[in-house]
């Protein structure tokens, strides 16, 4: 790693410290108080961590740590009078004065970092990356302090760390440690330096502002490649609340990523000719086919779902996105071929379980297969892993509120739908999801509540023909036949043929009176 201040590098890798590109020569201790100084700049350093750090622990004196502090001065060109660099805390230790920016390392010897050579980094850096077909990467850091935070400084650190741990479950994300993504701490980090220093594609960053008894905290992700933001939020509300407002952040940032990440690798993923594309480009491009819901992107997503697999063969989730694909063809009847789609659909389940079974979404897929082969209840323990795993994973939670709901659980369902949207507002699912709120709300014959999330299910982006006869039979229970009546064209002119026979294949009501409702309604109106 190379630390600039003012025109200093210390490059801790050839061990050089450098003043306008030529070397100074220092003892190792010096090196290594000053490297300890600057990685450390936003806080204090006291004499025994200097003492532990630099002297592993041993007893020294105290003028031993005041001659390499005054050697680092002199190296600096600063005197214990002005204390430019390096500042003398009485009586507690010494704090780096400067700002400090880490850059990354040199790319050949006797050359420094400079904006040229990190551009050149950072595109070897992404070449290395898709060429081994490595999973999207990410930085997280500490949250930038803004107003007097008090005690609750504390987030700033305490955040960033959670987040970590809970975006490390994503088995498809690799994550950076906290020891090397907290080395960034900046009011103002450049995420193009970050991310050609750590080698990372993304980047997770955030200010914290506490004013009076309100406390806000901001959150981005950024693309390292382009510098641009791809998500943003805003949290607010009272200090007192400050736990509760954490808990949120971390439950809708893991779910963000979940879609943010991967609509942005996809997006990249575009720009590649097709037989270049390695085996995650892949992958991520046949999810942004396959949450398009119609037949000639499922046709799509499952060729580049076979292409990835056939790149990385031990790619469970390439696998898992095979299930989905095959499971789509069952459950709409895209093909007439559905028992060899049922069979496929499991057979890449179990392939993606067994190759990582610790993988939310190979158990999200073991479980939706159990829908297909009229066997409900048996995938619920499957969905139940799967968010065990990653507790906010908003398609698990999703799928087991639908198999609660049509299991005749509307109670269940009703509290797992509202944590799903919460989650993932922008969900790719988030018509199915309305549309299983529509019918918790028709369970309990709520039937104008339940016309109205009918209705914005069946607008949804990617809303499926038989998410628009959830709307007829809701507003038809709802007794609103001129509603009623626009939906039921609407599924005439998208599909003439389907049946109501079709819809309780792939919404088999278990509980009698919901379904003799719900057929009632249909039949009223043609199907």
């Amino acid at each position: 790693m190379i630390y600039r201040f003012d025109d200093f590098e210390l490059d801790t890798g050839k061990r050089e410290l450098r003043r306008a590109g030529q070397e100074i020569a220092v003892e190792p201790q010096v090196f290594a108080l000053l490297t300890l100084l600057a990685e450390n700049n936003e806080r204090l350093v006291s004499k025994d961590e200097i003492i532990e750090k630099i002297w592993d622990g041993r007893i020294v004196s105290e003028s031993a740590v005041t001659s390499r502090v005054k050697s680092a001065r002199q190296a600096l060109g600063d005197t214990g009078k002005a204390q430019t660099y390096i500042r003398t805390v009485h009586g507690q230790g010494f704090r780096f004065a400067a700002p400090v920016k880490l850059i990354g390392a040199a790319i050949s010897s006797g050359q420094s970092a400079s904006t040229e050579s990190v551009g050149k980094e950072e595109a070897l850096n992404e070449d290395a990356r898709r060429r081994q077909g490595a999973k999207p990467s990410i930085a997280v850091l500490p949250l930038s302090l803004v107003g007097d935070a008090g005690s609750y400084s504390t987030i700033a650190d305490a955040l960033p760390h959670e987040l970590i741990s809970e975006l490390s479950r994503l088995r498809w994300l690799f994550v950076i440690a906290r020891a090397s993504s907290f080395r960034f701490r900046s009011a103002d980090p450049d995420v193009k330096e970050i991310g050609a220093a750590l080698g990372v594609r993304y980047c997770l960053s955030g200010v914290l502002e506490v004013f009076g008894d309100r406390v806000t905290i901001t959150i981005e992700l950024s693309d390292t490649k382009s510098g641009g933001v791809i998500w943003a939020e805003r949290f607010s509300g009272n200090v007192g609340e400050v736990h509760t407002i954490r808990e949120k952040i971390i439950m809708e940032v893991v779910a963000a990523l979940e879609i943010q990440i991967p609509t942005n690798e996809a997006q990249a993923a575009r720009l590649t000719a097709p037989e270049n594309l390695d085996a995650w480009s892949a992958y991520h491009l046949g999810i942004q086919h396959l949450y398009r819901f119609n037949n000639n992107d499922n046709a799509q997503a499952a060729g580049l779902f076979e292409r990835a697999v056939e790149l990385e063969p031990g790619f469970a989730r390439a696998h898992a996105g095979l299930s989905s694909a095959y499971f789509q063809n069952a459950f709409l009847k895209y093909t007439l071929e559905g028992n060899l789609d049922r069979k496929l659909a499991r057979t890449h389940a179990e392939k993606s379980y067994e190759l990582d079974p610790l993988d939310p979404f190979a158990n999200f897929v073991m479980g939706r297969v159990h829908w297909i082969e009229d066997n409900i209840e048996g995938g619920i323990g499957w969905l139940d892993r799967s968010i065990a795993l990653c507790p906010n994973y908003a398609q698990g939670i999703y799928a087991r509120s639908w198999a609660d709901t049509v299991s005749g659980r509307g109670e269940d369902g009703a509290q797992n739908i509202s944590l799903a949207l919460s989650l993932s507002p922008l969900d790719p699912f988030r018509y199915a999801m309305l549309g299983v709120r529509a019918f918790t709300h028709i369970l309990r014959h709520e039937y104008q509540e339940g016309a109205y999330w009918a209705d914005e299910a069946a607008r949804a982006p990617g809303a499926h023909v038989l998410i628009a006869m959830i709307a007829v039979a809701a507003h038809g229970m709802n007794g609103n036949d001129e509603r009623a009546s626009k939906w039921a064209a609407n599924v005439r002119n998208r599909n003439p043929d389907v049946t109501q026979k079709d819809f309780f294949r792939s919404f088999p009501f278990e509980d009698v009176d919901t379904r003799e409702r719900t057929a009632k309604a249909l039949g009223d109106y043609g199907f």
